[in-house]
Formats: structure tokens, C-alpha cells, sequence
């Protein structure tokens, strides 16, 4: 494939960024806002994303067993109820076909998360598909594989 136009270096790119700023704050947990990345990734079939979430995870102290298992959580014993909540609310956020995310859905998500909370957990569901569709529309074929963990990770300061 050939490569694209660099849009990571855009001055579009800066309000995105914001996203990253703003949840590196948030209280949703750190760990948890990776898992949602990483599973968002794997439905929209992001390569770099995968490469770059699961490095990060397991630099962090994730399991091989529960990455290798999170496309069927659902079956899965080893994820907790705020993380099956989570899970539930990024895939029917992230797979807009069906229209409106369930009563169902919503009910597991609130009954787990702040309202705050699930304003960013959808902040950071939005973010991580605006970065897949980005990479998915101008992929760089040749960095799938490099990235380095901790690469990206947002600088906070405590203002």
C-alpha cells in the first residue's frame, strides 16, 4: 500500500489531542480507558492501534490471556462488571448500525459509572474511533509493529 498524506502532523489533529489531555485526567481508570481502546481497535480492525494499545497494556501489567480473550468477554470469566459494562457501552457506541444504544446497555453502564463518568468512558470511545478512522483512511503501513510503549502517553500537570 502506498502511503498517504501525514494528517498526524495537521493542525485539525490538535482538537483530538485535546481528548487525550482531558482523559488523562479523568477518573475513569487509566487501565480500563486502554482496554476500551484496544477493544474498540479490534472491532474497526485498527493495525496500529493494536499494536500500540497492546504493548501499552502489557507494559502495564495486563494479561496476555485477558487480551488474547477480549474479542469474546462476554464468555469470558476473567473481566470484571465494570469492565463488561464498559465493554457493552464501547461496542454500542462504537457500532452505530442499530441505531440508539439499548435501555439495556445504558442501565449496566450507569449502574456502574458516574454520570461524569460515562460522559468521558463515551468521550473516550468517540476518541479512540476518531484515531482508528484516521489511521484506517491514511495508514502508514511501516509503523505498524514499531511503536514503542509509553510512546504517546499524555503529560498531565497538576494546575
Amino acid at each position: 500500500m502506498k502511503e498517504r498524506i501525514n494528517v498526524k502532523s495537521t493542525k485539525a489533529m490538535s482538537a483530538l489531542y485535546g481528548f487525550s489531555t482531558y482523559l488523562a485526567k479523568s477518573t475513569v481508570e487509566q487501565s480500563l480507558l486502554e482496554l476500551i481502546y484496544f477493544r474498540v481497535s479490534q472491532v474497526n480492525g485498527c493495525a496500529y492501534c493494536l499494536d500500540m494499545h497492546s504493548k501499552d497494556l502489557r507494559a502495564k501489567g495486563e494479561t496476555e490471556q485477558r487480551l488474547y480473550v477480549l474479542d469474546a468477554w462476554r464468555e469470558a470469566p476473567f473481566y470484571t462488571d465494570r469492565e463488561r459494562a464498559a465493554l457493552a457501552w464501547a461496542e454500542a457506541v462504537t457500532k452505530i448500525t442499530g441505531g440508539n444504544v439499548s435501555d439495556e446497555v445504558y442501565e449496566q453502564a450507569i449502574a456502574q459509572f458516574s454520570e461524569q463518568e460515562l460522559a468521558d468512558l463515551t468521550i473516550a470511545v468517540i476518541a479512540i474511533n476518531s484515531y482508528n478512522r484516521i489511521n484506517i483512511a491514511f495508514p502508514v503501513p511501516s509503523a505498524v509493529g514499531t511503536y514503542q510503549p509509553g510512546a504517546h502517553a499524555v503529560q498531565t500537570t497538576n494546575a
